[in-house]
């Protein structure tokens, strides 16, 4: 077996080294063929851009306009799903099914607070992310300078979530606590993240398919303790959900507009494109933007630790997602992992290089018989 070259950026090899031959250049062609795919956002339809006019905000933030009316009418005294209703109805919006509805923890938090401290929360938040995210990365590099690029590139992703005219939008809530779940995770210390998905899941319920991606990697490594902790969370979330489902149907009426539904089928294309537009990629151009989602894929890929492999399936997964159920108007789902994307371009040059060095490879070891 060929020894491993020495890290260029990493303190421990990349995944991929020492591989096979054969195993490195099968991973090539993978990656080759998942840069192609990423030009498949070129097909794919582009949201309705916003105008910035401050005339035009009703129309540039049409969600965000309803939470925040529904905020308004929860802190007078109005009851969540009545004051739900009538802003959901104002805005012609559907309110079937009960999922169209937003669970009432996020509306309730913020109508009790000052709105100042709730940007706080927000402030504060995304600043436990980052040092969070720093303190799970640091021993993952061997010196200073790539640190700060995986930090620099975890900033990127998080442009989005400091944004306080964001604050009423679930995803942004949902999305740091999910990243700060994947931070504070460990195999013998696994309860914090639980409670942080939990917290996530709580605020949008589409961060449950986290808790159970979060379950079955429990399960498939074999740690039963943790696997419990994680199906008890999504057993707390079923029960709000069916909570949540109870109050929408005392206010819906049978008139009520229907869904049209999860099941746009936009394809790969469509998961690159929320990704560039959740992140600092909405900053590039296009062509740059695209192959960029491939290669953070990529680099999370590369990392030789359980959390690496953790945060790929869950890029997959959501990728999955969009691909199938995602519509042209719900590209925000992305923003629930887009945080952590970009970092995964901090392990691409261990991972590139490992692999080119595993394919190029020419060493043989020849065995002769000597006959005396």
């Amino acid at each position: 077996m060929r020894r491993p070259l020495a890290p260029l950026w990493l303190a421990r090899p990349s995944r991929f080294a020492g591989a096979a031959p054969r195993d490195a250049w099968a991973a090539l062609a993978a990656l080759a063929l998942l840069l192609v795919a990423t030009l498949l956002v070129f097909a794919t339809p582009v949201p309705p851009a916003a105008t910035r006019a401050p005339a035009d905000r009703g129309d540039d933030q049409a969600d965000v306009m309803l939470y925040e009316t529904i905020v308004a009418n929860v802190r007078h005294g109005g009851n969540y799903y009545a004051v739900a209703a009538d802003a959901m109805r104002s805005g012609n919006y559907p309110l079937k099914p009960f999922v169209t509805f937003r669970l009432p923890t996020l509306a309730m938090v913020q109508a009790t607070l000052p709105h100042a401290l709730v940007v706080a929360l927000l402030y504060l938040l995304a600043a436990a992310v980052a040092v969070a995210w720093y303190a799970r990365l640091a021993p993952a590099f061997a010196r200073p300078p790539p640190r700060i690029v995986a930090m620099a590139l975890l900033a990127g992703g998080l442009m989005a979530f400091v944004q306080r005219d964001l604050i009423a939008f679930h995803e942004i809530w949902a999305g740091l606590f999910v990243a700060l779940s994947l931070a504070v995770y460990r195999p013998d210390a696994w309860l914090p993240a639980v409670a942080f998905g939990l917290a996530a899941a709580l605020i949008r319920e589409t961060a449950g398919l986290y808790l159970a991606l979060m379950a079955t990697l429990a399960v498939a490594g074999g740690l039963r303790r943790e696997a419990l902790g994680w199906v008890v969370a999504g057993t707390v979330l079923a029960l709000a959900l069916a909570c949540h489902a109870h109050g929408v149907a005392e206010v819906v009426r049978p008139l009520d507009p229907v869904s049209p539904g999860w099941s746009g089928r936009l394809g790969f294309g469509f998961f690159v494109r929320t990704m560039t537009l959740s992140t600092a990629l909405v900053l590039a151009p296009l062509w740059l933007a695209a192959p960029l989602v491939g290669l953070a894929l990529f680099g999370w890929a590369a990392w030789a630790d359980p959390l690496g492999l953790r945060v790929l399936v869950l890029l997959a997964a959501y990728a999955a997602v969009l691909s199938v159920f995602g519509r042209l108007d719900t590209f925000y789902w992305g923003l629930l992992v887009a945080p952590v994307l970009l970092v995964g371009l901090a392990f691409v040059p261990d991972g590139l290089r490992d692999l080119f060095a595993a394919a190029l490879d020419k060493r043989r070891i020849t065995v002769k018989r000597i006959v005396r």
